[in-house]
């Protein structure tokens, strides 16, 4: 298979069909989850998906182990290419490689500011024109409005989008299944996307797409044992 059908073909076209066609530039997006359900992954295959689009990604860790991170993409784009056959696999790989940059930030040293101002200096000053941010492992319990409002104002500034990872328990829902970590800044969200477990897979929902008073249901899920997204059956 060559690269063009893989993007063509990947189920991340229906992800983002399901939610109006994806994170556009300014906007922020949020993968919710208990521990160990798969946000990583589907940032991860969020990610490559932009990759394979020779696009730029910058991927931000607020974890102390970038090598778990990194070992995510090998594995998913290994697992892509068993599955697809893609043609010259190495070759793209190494191409793929070239369009990411891997941030690390411990979130106790650091204010919303100066991350944003890192983004910028390596997206401005350094040339890298990344379309997307991918920041996993943010605490969002920990932090206050003032950060959430510099990203929002760095995203739509720079013309970027921006998905995070947001751990939350399973108790930690309000009615509309908003996770309470993120409901204080709500308003500066785009997509919240919740992933829930059930017996033969992980399903996917939205609890926020902008505006849109009725959710559309997703036509993905996660398959449990590879945490790859699948279209539904």
């Amino acid at each position: 298979m060559i690269k063009a059908e893989l993007i063509q073909r990947s189920p991340v076209r229906i992800f983002e069909k399901s939610i109006h066609g994806g994170l556009k530039a300014g906007e922020i997006g949020i993968i919710a989850a208990p521990s160990g359900i798969g946000k990583t992954s589907v940032l991860v295959q969020i990610a490559l998906d932009k990759l394979l689009q020779e696009k730029k990604v910058i991927h931000v860790s607020f974890t102390q182990h970038t090598d778990y991170v990194l070992a995510w993409y090998e594995d998913i784009f290994d697992e892509f290419t068993r599955k697809k056959n893609l043609d010259h696999a190495k070759e793209v790989k190494d191409e793929l490689v070239k369009n990411r940059v891997l941030l690390n930030f411990n979130q106790d040293g650091v204010t919303g500011e100066q991350i944003v101002k890192s983004l910028r200096a390596l997206i401005v000053e350094g040339g890298f024109g990344a379309s997307s941010i991918i920041v996993d492992g943010f605490d969002f319990s920990r932090t206050q409005r003032g950060h959430m409002e510099a990203v929002r104002n760095a995203a739509q500034e720079l013309g970027i989008s921006f998905w995070y990872s947001c751990n939350v328990k399973e108790n930690q829902f309000d009615k509309q299944d908003i996770p309470l970590p993120v409901k204080d800044y709500l308003d500066l969200l785009d997509v919240v996307i919740v992933l829930d477990p059930k017996a033969d897979h992980i399903e996917m929902t939205a609890s926020k797409d902008r505006d849109a008073p009725d959710l559309e249901h997703l036509a993905v899920k996660l398959d449990p044992k590879t945490l790859l997204i699948l279209p539904e059956a």
